[in-house]
């Protein structure tokens, strides 16, 4: 099989739903959006702690199930409660570890400004998904999911930082 099918010249792209529309469509922005965040991210585990290259492995593959969730309209909705759970979960752990009292200047480390990217990647990516949601009904677990990624992504960049004897709070 080959990855060329030439379905997409005249600017249109088909969806899970046997839909064809158009690659400019929020539908897709969004679903380009998440392919980017997951290269970043696939970027990112290669510079992290181990534990954090598994972290990012395990979002990676819920970015697919959130992306069949935007290309299928909303009838796809593999990632929800339990994956925000274990976000949230995750974010109290290096919370803890981190004791953040002030605002901090990102990208302190390699390591740090490579997950700061992912996080600002994470945030553009919620705001395409939030007009999916409020315009077109569908999305909403997408939307949630990253929401809490953005805040995960954050908090481990300013974890290794701390390790690292690196984190530069603003005073």
């Amino acid at each position: 099989m080959s990855i060329t099918t030439k379905t997409g010249d005249k600017g249109l792209t088909g969806l899970f739903t046997g839909d064809r529309v158009a690659k400019c469509s929020p539908i897709m922005e969004a679903n380009g959006n998440i392919d980017e965040l997951d290269s970043f991210l696939g970027e990112a585990k290669h510079y992290v702690p181990g534990e954090m290259a598994e972290i990012l492995e395990r979002i990676q593959v819920h970015l697919y199930d959130l992306m069949a969730e935007i290309a299928s309209k909303g009838k796809y909705a593999k990632v929800g409660e339990e994956e925000v759970e274990w976000l949230e979960g995750l974010i109290h752990e290096y919370e803890q570890e981190v004791q953040l009292r002030t605002f901090v200047l990102p990208g302190s480390t390699i390591a740090s400004a490579k997950l700061d990217v992912c996080r600002a990647v994470a945030r553009r990516t919620e705001r395409s998904v939030a007009r999916l949601v409020l315009d077109y009904g569908f999305g909403q677990n997408a939307l949630v999911y990253l929401n809490r990624l953005s805040d995960l992504l954050f908090i481990m960049a300013r974890a290794i930082e701390k390790r690292e004897g690196k984190l530069k709070e603003v005073k």
